[in-house]
Order: structure tokens, then sequence, then C-alpha cells
């Protein structure tokens, strides 16, 4: 009788949600929208399909932003043209054995084994509809269950790569965290009241362990000057590197993996999972590297500050340079605002 309940109380929701939603506009119009208003269609999309599949809303969220960022990594997958990243090559959709590579026929889809599936209610399963895309992702995760264990297996069958799990996972905490869509918010790694000075020094060569390129920006200050988070993300790495030193590597939700190195200790209450919000202090400038555990004094103290983009196969270094001027420069001009 309370299991009866409970699936009616479930089948009113949803069907208040997909009554009462206002109707989301065609995807061209999205680059007429403010970020506010795309966040905001983006959480309805997420919230409507957590309320028919009972699949978290974090975990949907975490799905499509790591698949963006595939989108803005690889030249060859299109951009999005509505709310929703998640990408399906025409075969997976279609069904790898379908004539009609761009059919939207449920019935026929299925019939030939593609996983394209109607989310709406309209009779169409359309690989360029948000709601069919973002339906047929959850329909997956929800027949492996709801809690993290099925989360990461579900991942793990999809993506058979452990480190697109961990970042997708990675995502998820730091959604469920702070409840919201809205973190694109960036802080400069130095205090702007700390003497510091920096130059592009990312592909300069660098000898000490093997010839090899800098991938990163030094960013000389005095030693104990703090270093702060960048970006909203979540700690990946924490410890003792040979090159780096003392050093902390922190996922953000464009895929973009921040590293921050040589320094001489960690804030408190730092570890690997731990998660961070722009000018969270994640630890203190310093020099340590190029040698064992506890080597110091090599060079002039200063933070080595990288940035790698993970494309869903591999990971490569860029050169931070400009992000780092960008937010600079923006520090700058909202601390004379507040004068």
């Amino acid at each position: 009788m309370k299991r009866a309940k409970r699936f009616l109380q479930i089948l009113m929701l949803t069907l208040f949600i997909i009554s009462s939603a206002p109707q989301i506009t065609l995807a061209n119009t999205t680059e007429e929208m403010s970020q506010e208003e795309i966040f905001n269609a983006r959480m309805e999309l997420y919230q409507k399909m957590e309320a028919i599949t009972q699949v978290p809303w974090h975990y949907l969220a975490a799905v499509d932003t790591y698949e963006r960022g595939l989108r803005r990594a690889q030249r060859d997958r299109p951009r999005e043209e509505g709310f929703i990243s998640i990408f399906y090559d025409p075969e997976i959709w279609a069904g790898p054995i379908n004539p009609n590579k761009e059919d939207t026929d449920p019935l026929s889809i299925s019939l030939f084994n593609g996983i394209g599936l109607d989310g709406n209610g309209d009779g169409v399963a359309s690989p360029t509809d948000d709601e069919d895309v973002l339906y047929t992702f959850a329909h997956y995760l929800e027949q492996y269950g709801f809690d993290e264990d099925d989360f990461r297996i579900a991942l793990w069958d999809y993506y058979q790569r452990e480190q697109s799990v961990s970042i997708i996972h990675g995502h998820a905490a730091v959604y469920e965290h702070f409840g919201t869509l809205d973190l694109d918010d960036h802080a400069f790694p130095i205090p702007l009241n700390y003497n510091y000075s920096y130059k592009n020094t990312w592909g300069d060569r660098r000898g000490w362990g093997g010839r090899r390129i800098h991938e990163g920006t030094d960013i000389f200050a005095g030693y104990n000057v703090p270093v702060r988070a960048t970006a909203y993300g979540k700690v990946e790495v924490k410890g003792w590197n040979m090159y780096g030193g003392w050093r902390i590597g922190i996922r953000d939700l464009d895929n973009i993996y921040h590293y921050y190195a040589h320094l001489s200790g960690f804030e408190k209450g730092i570890e690997e999972g731990s998660i961070v919000s722009p000018g969270d202090v994640v630890g203190y400038c310093g020099s340590s590297g190029y040698g064992k555990p506890g080597t110091q004094g090599k060079f002039p103290p200063h933070l080595h500050y990288g940035m790698y983009r993970d494309n869903g196969f591999t990971e490569w270094s860029f050169d931070p340079f400009p992000s780092l001027k960008q937010w600079e420069r923006k520090a700058y001009q909202d601390r004379k605002k507040k004068k």
C-alpha cells in the first residue's frame, strides 16, 4: 500500500512538473539569453528529469558539464545547439545497423538497438532535442541505481576511462555542495596586497630531470605568501612531486586541471576531495622541489601555476598566462569598485 502511494505521489509530481514548466525556447535563441537565464533553463531540465527518473540533478549536471568541456576540446565534435551538451554519435543514437542514421522514430530506433528515447512525449526521439537527449542519459543511469557507487559503475561502463569517471564524479560533488549552476567566477592566485611579479614563461626550456618545456607560468613572491584557488572545483592531488615539490591539483568545471607547485606548505583543512571556491587559500608560496621530499631552496620562492585540459582521451598543457592576466585585471577592477 505504501509503495503504491509513493508511486502515485511521484507520478503526480512528474505530471505537474511537465505541465507547469515553462516551455524552453529553441536552441538558436541561447545566444540571445543571459548566462543566468541559461543556467535557469538547464536547471529546469535537470530537475524535470530527476522527477521522472529519480536520478539526482547534480549527476545529470555533472555529465552534461563534462560533455560540454569535451565539445570545447575536441574539434571534430559540433557545438551544442541547445542547453544540453551530451553528445551521441548518430550510429549510437539511431542504432549501428539502422540504414537511416538520422532516424527519430522511437520504435524503429529501438528495433535497430539504438539508444535514443523520446523524453517529452512528442513521439520523436531527436538527438538535437534537449529533453530527449537528457532523458536518454538519465534513463541509462537509472538502470544502475542511484547511489555514488552505482553512478561510478554506470560512468565506467559508458566512458571506459577512469579519468572521465573521476572528473564527472568531482563535478557532481561540486554541484551538490553549492546547489547551483552559477559557478563561473575566477580569482587571481596571489592576493593583490602582496608583492609579486610574473611574465609569460610557458614553453621555455627546462633542463633539470631531462630536457623539457616549462608547462606553466612562474609567479614570483615571498615565502609563505598565500596561494589561492582560481576556480570552483575539487582537489584531485595533494602531496610531493619530484619536479613540483609540495603541490596541489584542482579540477574545475571546464575539465581543466589547475596545478600549483613549489609550495612551502598547504592550508589547514585542504585535502584530496576538498571542494574549493575562487579565492580560497589552498597553500603558501615556497621553493620546494627538484629532489627528494623536503628539498627546498634550489631556486627563488615562487608559485608555478599550470593549466591542463582534458579532451576525453588525454590531457595536455596550455598557456595559462592569458587567463592569469584576465583574472588579475578583473581583481583590480573589483577592488577599484569597492573604494
